[in-house]
């Protein structure tokens, strides 16, 4: 690897797994490197973009890349699909500024295959100046642990076989097998909530689909806060795309056998619901219910708490639903709340008037 070249990490995982959260982390906490973030998530409007760039805009010390806090969004389509017409300019571009970048950071869609994209980093305009620093894929401890790797498995895999088009369309545990197959380092979030059991269920099932060379850190909540632990998943020096192609994956499979196929996100949905400020705790109880109701495999996005001055984000997985508080509204940012849903046959109608119930009505 050519020391002058820039150095990416591209973090995978399924939906949920973590890797906003881990890129969220890197931004507040390494301060002493100039970041470029691209930021590829599947739904029609990209929620990850803002929850990174509000992380990026309200670290005192964390510089921006420039007035757009280096955030490069890709949003009409996943990257692994994309790679020429969306990734490969934005490359482009960050390698006409690489004086002024340390590092690239790339988080894929929960849905993409990471092979493509680090593939792209052998085309000769891009290969002299950058390299794959490592693959971090990151994992669902509870989830793979409990023998799933998204909300209700079972009915999207039911659905699947009674649909003979989607015959070779990798199953969600292939996918993962090739999110796995690609790492250079794997992450198991979350691991505070798996008890002795469930985590040696986890190791075993990483140890089938990884080699012995390919190490696997268990993570918890507080890496996100662990400055030297963040530091050292940056500058592994794999130079991931000098053997990329010589990894084989289901993907590659069915391609060759000549099979139809279609990529797994082409059969899921998504819908984004827009609103004013809510009532936090109907909010967290609308949704409760729309994840228990409906064929939801992710929810993320911002909500507006009347008397709150910070925006508080919400994600929910399969029926678990988390939140908090991560900065501070501007002075002249609209106070809105804003939902991005994934799922499998969404009524959008259905769910903006569950969640519009939580809505605080205008004083007039």
């Amino acid at each position: 690897m050519q020391l002058n070249k820039i150095p990416a990490t591209v973090v995978t995982g399924f939906l949920g797994s973590g890797k906003t959260t881990l890129l969220a982390g890197i931004l507040r906490q390494i301060t002493g490197k100039r970041i470029a973030v691209i930021v590829n998530e599947f739904g029609e409007q990209d929620i990850d973009s803002s929850l990174l760039r509000g992380c990026s805009l309200g670290c005192e010390d964390q510089p921006a890349v420039e007035d757009d806090s280096g955030i490069y969004e890709l949003a009409n389509g996943c990257i692994c699909c994309t790679v020429e017409e969306e990734f490969l300019p934005v490359m482009k571009t960050l390698v006409a500024r690489r004086d002024d970048i340390d590092h690239i950071l790339i988080e894929t869609s929960g849905l993409a295959l990471p092979k493509p994209l680090v593939q792209a980093f052998n085309w000769p305009e891009v290969r002299q100046h950058c390299t794959v620093d490592a693959i971090i894929t990151v994992v669902d401890g509870p989830a793979v642990a409990a023998g799933r790797y998204a909300s209700d498995v079972d009915r999207i895999e039911a659905q699947r076989r009674a649909d003979e088009s989607l015959d070779h369309d990798p199953s969600l545990s292939e996918l993962l097998d090739d999110q796995l197959s690609a790492a250079d380092l794997v992450l198991v979030s979350k691991t505070d909530l798996l008890d002795p059991a469930d985590r040696q269920r986890v190791e075993a099932l990483v140890a089938e689909r990884v080699p012995e060379s390919v190490k696997t850190l268990f993570i918890d909540p507080t890496l996100a806060t662990d400055a030297a632990r963040l530091e050292a998943l940056m500058g592994i020096g794999a130079a991931s795309e000098e053997g990329i192609d010589h990894i084989e994956n289901h993907h590659d499979r069915h391609h060759a056998e000549g099979a139809h196929h279609d990529h797994a996100h082409d059969h899921f949905d998504s819908c984004v619901i827009r609103l004013g400020e809510v009532d936090g705790d109907a909010m967290a109880e609308r949704l409760q219910q729309l994840l228990k109701t409906h064929e939801i495999y992710r929810a993320k996005g911002f909500a507006a708490i009347p008397g709150k001055p910070m925006r508080r984000v919400i994600q929910a997985v399969g029926e678990r639903l988390d939140g908090y508080f991560d900065r501070l509204w501007e002075q002249h940012e609209p106070r809105h709340t804003q939902i991005v849903i994934i799922g499998r046959a969404l009524n959008r109608h259905d769910l903006h008037a569950t969640l519009a119930s939580a809505e605080i009505a205008k004083a007039s």
